[in-house]
């Protein structure tokens, strides 16, 4: 009997990300997924596991986004825009928003 070597297999990248979404009322929740538009119809309700928050907050939708290089950099980046404050979310979000609509 011949024994077969087994190649490790290879690892597809994983890309996470930071994502901001305006609430209804105005508000602002910060999260992380793997799949933003999955986890934005689940946050509208179309599809289950939406956040407590964004239930009573809806419709809500997706105002920023940035790519991070793994979970763990992902949940740090929320950290640091969660504790930011309205304004300075705010900034946030016209300054993404206006480098996006120059390139």
């Amino acid at each position: 009997m011949t024994s077969k070597k087994l190649e490790p297999a290879e690892e597809t990248p994983v890309q996470w990300y930071v994502y901001v979404l305006r609430c209804a009322d105005n508000s602002l929740y910060t999260g992380v997924a793997l799949n933003v538009n999955k986890r934005l119809d689940e946050h509208n309700g179309i599809t289950k596991n939406g956040a407590k928050y964004t239930h009573a907050r809806r419709p809500v939708q997706l105002v920023y986004q940035e790519p991070a290089d793994s979970r763990s950099e992902a949940c740090k980046r929320e950290y640091v825009i969660r504790n930011l404050k309205k304004p300075q979310k705010e900034n946030l979000i016209k300054i993404k928003n206006l480098a996006h609509c120059t390139t």
